[in-house]
């Protein structure tokens, strides 16, 4: 058994927020915030009355435990402060908002870890304002489909993370329906080993995922996908805009990766986002896909220290359900949102990064 995970204090925190903030400014409190498996996150309270938010990269703050992640898998684990400020580089070069980067710190200086400050988006995720205010959030979801539709206008000829597209690398891999199809054969086995109802239908579910795969036509070049865009990955700031938050996955990807998960989590709403020329084979493989990613990394989650197991066991079990009910033709609606409290938490943030394509190898936001 592993001992108990200690979130860090004041006084470890203090010298990365004099360096991000001033000395002119004091930190009385620190609180770590209810979301993420892969870094901690904790919300500084200044004196003066103001807040920032720190991200934490440790292995203390990573619930996966994953080994060190080779960046040219697209689906390896999708977390570091480099994987950060290369997505939150090219997010700005589109114009798509995150929080501001006030200070990052690879080095160690002020904390021993990779550390980051950023401002604390004070509106709420856009999941609370959906649940509290539907008709309110119709002009954030407006605004957030102006955000995808720049990110999927800026294309490259290769796939994988932007920190590696970017400097001029390649992804592992020949296409991105060859290493969906790779990675859900993959979970196929990790999930038969732990669920007897995969293991039965084993064969089945592989001859699906060749023939899937088989049908989806080539493609070229590709664009600026989240991975993980569920609505508690958007904050909405003080003018109703969304923000997004926990990009360390982006990459260079097929569209339709990102709307099936954002299918899969938003239900009808998804609708206000859908752009009318998805190609539909891709769905079909992807939505495969992103179930069995949400059975494998959930199983996989449970035999750590997670928390709050009850959730994750649900979300495992509806994606199951899914998996062996089919078919692939048909959106999945609300599943995700059934199956968590409702507002942010940690459950939520969790369910979200075991679903991503940057899972642990790739279970994260998903397994590998």
């Amino acid at each position: 058994m592993k001992p108990a995970r200690t979130a860090l204090g004041r006084d470890d925190l203090a010298p990365l927020a004099r360096a991000a903030l001033g000395r002119s400014r004091v930190l009385t409190e620190v609180r770590r915030l209810r979301g993420g498996s892969r870094k901690g996150v904790y919300r500084l309270a200044l004196d003066d009355g103001s807040t920032a938010v720190a991200y934490v990269w440790s292995p203390d703050e990573d619930y996966w435990d994953e080994q060190a992640a080779d960046p040219r898998d697209p689906f390896s684990h999708a977390s570091g402060l480099g994987l950060f400020t290369a997505a939150y580089e090219r997010l700005a070069a589109v114009g798509v908002r995150t929080p501001r980067l006030l200070l990052a710190d690879p080095t160690g200086t002020h904390l021993p870890a990779d550390a980051a400050v950023v401002e604390d988006v004070p509106g709420g995720s856009l999941e609370a304002l959906l649940e509290r205010d539907p008709y309110a959030a119709a002009a954030t979801l407006a605004e957030l489909a102006g955000a995808l539709d720049a990110m999927r206008g800026h294309t490259a000829p290769a796939f994988g993370k932007v920190a590696v597209v970017d400097r001029g690398g390649s992804a592992y891999g020949g296409s991105c329906e060859a290493v969906v199809r790779d990675r859900a054969l993959r979970h196929i086995e990790e999930a038969a080993d732990r669920e007897p109802r995969v293991a039965a239908v084993r064969e089945r579910l592989r001859d699906r995922l060749h023939a899937l795969a088989a049908a989806v036509p080539p493609r070229t070049r590709h664009c600026l996908v989240h991975g993980e865009l569920g609505p508690d990955h958007v904050l909405v700031d003080g003018e109703g805009r969304p923000v997004l938050i926990d990009i360390e996955g982006l990459m260079y990807f097929d569209v339709e990766w990102e709307h099936v998960f954002l299918e899969l989590r938003l239900g009808p709403r998804h609708a206000d986002l859908k752009p009318r020329d998805l190609d539909g084979e891709r769905l079909r493989l992807y939505r495969l896909a992103m179930h069995l990613s949400l059975v494998a990394g959930p199983l996989r989650l449970l035999e750590g220290d997670f928390e709050d197991r009850g959730p994750m066991r649900a979300i495992a079990e509806y994606n199951l359900r899914r998996v062996l009910d089919g078919p692939e033709d048909r959106p999945p609606g609300i599943g995700l949102r059934r199956a968590r409290p409702s507002g942010p938490s940690e459950t939520a943030r969790a369910a979200v990064e075991v679903a991503g394509p940057h899972g642990p190898a790739s279970a994260t936001r998903t397994a590998s």
